[in-house]
């Protein structure tokens, strides 16, 4: 599986892997690129949306891509991973992979609730849905429920529109149905899992069942945001982020146990 990306900062110092959510691309991290500029980070980009043929998407084989790349361009330095919504799918199937690979995972809003209701519903839903896609009224609607401002949005709204229908589908297919891996126990590395208080209830429930599948893990619901803290407020994310790599300490929020 070939994934494009993208490198900033020291490649002397510890690594970073940014691993982007559905429906948006590696310039989500901007802010955190900007910010950990005194590390190497390292951005990957989930989707090919000009490749003919890219609808075999899956986390499993995104996870073992990225491991491969961790492990080309880590070096025995410190391996950092965040990732927000279908990239925390993919950084939960990759510490349970390689649970000694990785040291910190940053687990922002991953879905583990699989639901074969929702699933069933997704190719009819998408077919008779996706030519709202390309409406640039409709993109506004659906990058405000991803706090995309107006600095973001054309790229978004260029994103958006390049996508196939039959990729989209298998994409919402993989999140929707993705389930905590077995391995996650035997993950070693300090996990962080964080969720908005306005999120819907199956992401808050997601949380909980990730805490408690790993003995690494600490929780929070962060309070007053949505599905997407890092876009919403980059500062407070990258202090954050920083924080509790250095001294375990978490935001405030109701803590999840």
């Amino acid at each position: 599986m070939v994934m494009h990306f993208k490198e900033y900062g020291d490649i002397h110092k510890p690594l970073i892997l940014l691993i982007h959510g559905g429906g948006v691309g590696g310039w989500m991290w901007d802010k955190q690129v900007q910010y950990f500029s005194d590390y190497h980070c390292v951005v990957p980009e989930l989707i090919d949306n000009v490749a003919k043929n890219n609808s075999n998407f899956s986390i499993e084989d995104s996870a073992k891509t990225l491991l491969s790349l961790i492990e080309e361009k880590a070096k025995n330095k410190c391996v950092i991973v965040v990732g927000f919504s279908l990239g925390a799918q993919i950084a939960i199937q990759m510490v349970s992979l390689k649970p000694q690979l990785i040291d910190f995972a940053i687990i922002n809003s991953a879905l583990v609730t699989p639901s074969t209701v929702a699933e069933k519903w997704i190719r009819p839903m998408i077919k008779l849905t996706f030519p709202l896609i390309k409406n640039k009224s409709f993109a506004k609607l659906q990058a405000k429920t991803l706090y995309v401002d107006e600095e973001y949005f054309e790229q978004y709204y260029e994103d958006s529109s390049k996508i196939k229908v039959d990729n989209l589908i298998k994409i919402l297919q993989e999140n929707m149905s993705f389930a905590i891996p077995h391995d996650f126990s035997k993950a070693q590395c300090k996990i962080s899992v964080t969720v908005g208080e306005k999120e819907k209830s199956n992401m808050k429930k997601s949380a909980i069942h990730l805490v408690n599948s790993n003995p690494n893990c600490q929780g929070v619901v962060l309070s007053n945001i949505g599905h997407g803290v890092s876009l919403a407020h980059p500062e407070f994310f990258n202090r954050f982020v920083e924080e509790w790599m250095k001294d375990g300490k978490l935001p405030e929020g109701k803590v999840i146990n």
